[in-house]
């Protein structure tokens, strides 16, 4: 991204900025949203309940090193439930930034099982990518003088 790492980091850090860059911000224009905690950073809280499309969930900032790094414990609650790390690395190179944006977690027994036909990677990939498209033009034009 053509953006120092500090305005980079800045979209990820405050789930209050996260509308204008997640995939999955206007799948639901009637999804439900509070924030809790932390106004950003380490304790920040960030709770939904949509359609079926987003379900419904949590995600709270477990570690925030400024443009370094953000640590994510992500909880879905619907449409299964599942508790996953979601990581964001922040590289600066230049006047530019490589972001990295990682999802990992435990599989149960009915996950494993899904895993046999459908690849996460296919499934949240593309989300990711376009999320970090969006975040690019974000902060590309935060950025901006």
């Amino acid at each position: 991204m053509n953006a120092p790492a500090s305005v980079v980091f800045a979209q990820v850090n405050d789930f209050h900025k996260w509308e204008a860059w997640s995939p999955w911000a206007k799948l639901d224009p009637n999804m439900k949203q509070s924030y809790e905690g932390a106004p950003a950073g380490v304790g920040a809280v960030y709770t939904w309940v949509g359609n079926s499309e987003v379900g419904e969930g949590k995600m709270t900032i477990l570690e925030s090193h400024p443009s370094d790094l953000v640590k994510i414990k992500l909880e879905f609650i619907k449409p299964f439930a599942a508790t996953d790390a979601t990581n964001f690395t922040f590289t600066p190179q230049g006047n530019q930034t490589n972001v990295k944006w990682t999802l990992s977690g435990d599989n149960s027994f009915v996950g494993k099982a899904f895993g046999l036909f459908m690849s996460m990677d296919k499934m949240v990939g593309g989300d990711f990518e376009k999320g970090l498209a969006k975040m690019k033009s974000v902060a590309e034009t935060a950025a901006k003088p």
